[in-house]
């Protein structure tokens, strides 16, 4: 990457690939909106409703063999997969109405027997409705929204609406490639990988306002130099703390993808997802936002108040 000498240090030359970024992020959103809307999400039962089935062993269980046995038992939808550790299993089947709520949890304990010699302990039967499962998905979608619209405000108020609006379209870039990435690989979504979408909006705010935040006090500070040179300063002054965070959060995150079980698998991924791009579009989107609305220095100043001197005795 081209480097540029500024105040007798050497910084990276972010805004030189500015363009090429843009073309970049747009592609990545194209593809993720197409995905959504041809394939869809594949949605977990905390939105489609459906039964969770929990089981245990006393040895480690054999999931090609259960999911062909379930098959064979007019369960072809069901999902197992494992659940903390190899002996225990979950086994998701959607809502079908030749299926009796009250037997179901001892069908399949009866199909899992046939599968292993090993004792086979059922730990827990849940169902959750198809109108409790739209709910939750039409609130969470709701959710999202008055995050975004929360965080317009706050920057407005701290910063001032080119800021706001950086950032809102490095977090839009943020939710739409994770979710669209999860819709390209057909991952389950369900209410972990939802609340690890909040957190990614978190997480990727905190972010770019401590971006804004130094590119403002550089516009401030810096004279006679331009709009693209102070934001390649500012971009460089906060990259170390970037890429400290970014990295020891990532971590923390593949610890849980890898240690942390099949359970948890849907939600660190997420957020490994969110940091990255979070990362990238906080050097990227939220500054080239700025670059492309014409951003100087007049739109950092403050706007000095007039004192109104009263000279009556």
């Amino acid at each position: 990457m081209s480097q540029t000498q500024t105040n007798n240090k050497t910084l990276i030359n972010f805004m030189n690939k500015r363009k090429l970024a843009m073309v970049f992020s747009i592609a990545l959103i194209i593809v993720s909106i197409g995905s959504i809307a041809i394939k869809g999400l594949n949605l977990g039962i905390d939105f489609t409703g459906g039964y969770l089935i929990e089981a245990g062993y006393k040895d480690d269980a054999n999931l090609d063999q259960i999911r062909d046995a379930l098959a064979d038992a007019e369960f072809k939808d069901a999902q197992v997969q494992n659940f903390g550790s190899s002996k225990d299993i979950i086994v998701r089947i959607a809502p079908r109405a030749d299926i009796n709520k009250a037997t179901i949890g001892d069908n399949i304990l009866e199909v899992l027997k046939t599968t292993s010699e090993q004792e086979v302990q059922m730990r827990r039967v849940e169902f959750v409705g198809p109108q409790v499962g739209e709910e939750l998905r039409d609130d969470g979608g709701i959710a999202l929204l008055v995050a975004l619209g929360g965080i317009l405000i706050y920057i407005s108020m701290r910063f001032q609406l080119k800021s706001a609006v950086g950032a809102i379209l490095a977090l839009i870039h943020d939710v739409i490639i994770t979710v669209g990435i999860f819709s390209i690989l057909q991952l389950e979504f369900d209410l972990t990988v939802l609340a690890s979408i909040l957190a990614v909006i978190g997480y990727s705010l905190n972010d770019t306002v401590v971006v804004l935040d130094r590119i403002r006090e550089t516009f401030r500070n810096v004279r006679k130099t331009t709009a693209e040179d102070i934001l390649n300063i500012s971009i460089n002054q906060t990259l170390a703390r970037t890429l400290v965070t970014s990295l020891t959060t990532l971590l923390v995150l593949f610890s849980l993808f890898f240690f942390g079980g099949e359970i948890i698998h849907g939600f660190a991924l997420a957020l490994i997802i969110g940091v990255v791009v979070g990362t990238y579009s906080s050097i990227y989107i939220a500054s080239s936002t700025l670059m492309a609305m014409n951003i100087h220095k007049q739109d950092f100043l403050v706007v000095a108040k007039e004192e109104i001197v009263d000279d009556a005795p």
